[in-house]
């Protein structure tokens, strides 16, 4: 297979951080981490490092390996109104953003010869979604998939991405929303529970464009799915929004890094959980930069999480960096906690019993997130699938 032959590259920063309590520890601020396209420039990680203490390693063993995937792990079908091509490394837009920032991206990337493209002609507003489906036909095979999505100027979209099956699955995607475009990426996790995904999202946003980016993880085993968002362009905004329901052994992880680089952006950062059933896992990680040109900036970022049983852990820790004095508004706030006891008690005291009551509580949680889709088909689906969640930890 072609394989590329670029130089690392490393993202130049200041002086980096450590813990002190071993040698080789990788920098803790999420700008100054080196970035390659060669998996050979990131050693195996040990679980010790800043990006991967959080993660089961064992659980992703295949897709920390420097070898080929099987091409019949996964297949995809696209449908909706956004042509799909493909594209060589290499081939523009193929890229332009995109540098990996971690070992399996970086094996994704090299392992993945041809690129699924999805390119938003300019001036174009599609009402219909596209819908691009990954289904997995083996939870022993693991697979490699590098998806480019381009908004071209003044275009408004919006992208499914669609995830099924049972497989391990090495993913990149790579978002481009050029000057004054308007697109939707939701990312929709609904894996089997044997299943491995792990995902880099990388995204710029240029002058006065909008992502709104959406991360939902229901299934899979094991499934870390990580945006990047460089709100680059002056005026140019970032929503980027999240919702997790983990089972029993479910491992559900994001970390989130926006980073201010242009003057006037705005972030909005929200992510929800739920989390029912023993060894129940949920890891939030959410780093904002604030960059030194990035004067007259909004941003904020929260994570809450709702534990519902015993046994469940969510870790969830907001960064916040800024490095000028002169921004609108920077915040960040994280909460997990269980019932609130007052809201119970409140509808059971009209007559609702116990379990309606709770079911009520974590609709009205969790659809704060399932609300702004934009889709209306996907919003009635998760809130179905939120129900079903409940009623079968109810059961259990």
């Amino acid at each position: 297979m072609t394989t590329t032959t670029q130089a690392p590259v490393t993202v130049p920063g200041s002086t980096a951080h450590t813990d002190g309590a071993w040698d080789g520890v990788p920098v803790q601020t999420r700008s100054e981490r080196p970035r390659s396209y060669e998996p050979a420039s990131f050693g195996a990680p040990t679980g010790r490092e800043v990006n991967w203490k959080h993660t089961p390693l064992s659980r992703i063993a295949s897709l920390l390996q420097d070898v080929d995937g099987s091409a019949t792990a996964v297949s995809t079908t696209v449908s909706g109104p956004v042509a799909a091509s493909m594209l060589a490394v290499g081939q523009a837009p193929r890229g332009d953003v995109f540098i990996p920032e971690d070992l399996p991206a970086a094996i994704s990337w090299q392992r993945s010869p041809e690129a699924l493209a999805l390119i938003v002609p300019a001036n174009a507003e599609l009402d219909e979604p596209t819908v691009v489906t990954v289904s997995g036909s083996d939870e022993a095979l693991t697979a490699h998939q590098h998806i480019v999505i381009e908004a071209k100027p003044h275009s408004k979209a919006t992208i499914v991405l669609r995830h099924e099956g049972a497989a391990n699955l090495g993913q990149n995607v790579e978002i481009i929303v050029r000057d004054g475009a308007q697109l939707t990426v939701v990312s929709l996790q609904r894996w089997e529970d044997s299943a491995a995904h792990v995902a880099a999202h990388q995204a710029r946003v240029d002058r006065d464009a909008v992502l709104t980016h959406v991360v939902v993880s229901l299934g899979g085993g094991v499934v870390r799915v990580n945006p990047s968002i460089d709100l680059a362009g002056s005026g140019a905004q970032g929503k980027v929004f999240g919702l997790s329901f983990a089972d029993s052994g479910q491992h559900l992880e994001s970390q989130v890094y926006v980073h201010h680089r242009g003057p006037h952006t705005t972030a909005d950062v929200l992510y929800k959980g739920a989390l029912q059933g023993e060894s129940a896992r949920s890891v939030w990680i959410g780093d904002v930069l604030i960059g030194r040109e990035a004067v007259g900036t909004d941003s904020y970022e929260a994570n809450r999480n709702l534990v519902l049983t015993d046994g469940a852990r969510a870790d969830s820790i907001p960064n916040l960096e800024i490095e000028t004095g002169d921004i609108a508004g920077a915040g960040h706030a994280s909460a997990t906690g269980r019932f609130d006891d007052e809201q119970l008690f409140y509808l059971q005291a009209r007559g609702i019993p116990e379990e309606e009551a709770r079911r009520l509580v974590v609709l009205g949680f969790l659809s704060d997130i399932i609300q702004r889709l934009g889709v209306p088909d996907l919003e009635a689906e998760l809130t179905a699938a939120v129900v079903a969640e409940l009623e079968q930890g109810a059961a259990a």
